[in-house]
């Protein structure tokens, strides 16, 4: 992975709404929680700028991060982040702890690379509509890769790739594909264009007048 993330967190005593209003409104920071690995849940608050400036980048979402809380490090992802409707503000974020030797569950962002060279649509004028946008896959922490790359220079015109296409980092596996070929489900697919030109009709044209009866 080519960045380290690092969040400063502090232990959060009080909880509630108005406690999570205060914190936003008056401090400037964002409660949050950590939990997994066998330990019990850990009520913490992180700064709304460095969050928000950490969310900025895509990796960020799936990416091993560093939590400095206490004088100890603790290894963490991203799991839920809670945003205002409206406001440019993060109401709430999610962490799970991660351990080196078991696998995690994370949702990792498609990267479609080379469509403007793609087959199907610069020789049959076709074109290319995306079913998702990311995979939840499962893996160790140290093979998580940051995005997944499709490629679509060799996609022909009514080809559909599907998740059992993607090229995988070894250790990677779709966490649907665990379930059965059943949940292959449907990736990127290139396909022709409906519509095109209508059929003249029979219909006079407007600078034609009508007969005098």
């Amino acid at each position: 992975m080519s960045a380290d993330y690092v969040l400063a967190a502090e232990k959060r005593d009080v909880r509630g709404k108005g406690a999570s209003r205060r914190l936003r409104r008056v401090e400037g920071k964002v409660p949050a929680i950590v939990y997994g690995k066998g330990s019990e849940p850990v009520a913490i608050t992180l700064s709304h700028k460095d969050l928000v400036h950490s969310l900025e980048n895509e990796a960020f979402y799936s990416h091993i991060l560093t939590l400095k809380m206490g004088g100890e490090d603790h290894s963490v992802i991203l799991k839920d982040l809670q945003r205002h409707p409206f406001k440019s503000l993060i109401l709430h974020a999610d962490f799970q702890r991660v351990s080196q030797n078991q696998e995690i569950h994370v949702n990792v962002p498609l990267h479609f690379t080379n469509e403007e060279k793609c087959v199907g649509v610069r020789m049959s004028g076709g074109a290319i509509s995306h079913m998702l946008t990311e995979v939840e896959v499962v893996c160790l922490p140290s093979d998580l890769p940051e995005f997944i790359e499709v490629d679509m220079t060799e996609v022909d015109i009514d080809t559909i790739l599907h998740l059992s296409d993607l090229k995988l980092p070894t250790g990677v596996v779709a966490a649907e594909l665990i379930k059965g070929t059943s949940h292959d489900n449907p990736v990127v697919s290139v396909q022709k264009i409906k519509g095109g030109a209508t059929e003249e009709t029979d219909a006079p044209e407007d600078d034609e007048a009508p007969e005098e009866s």
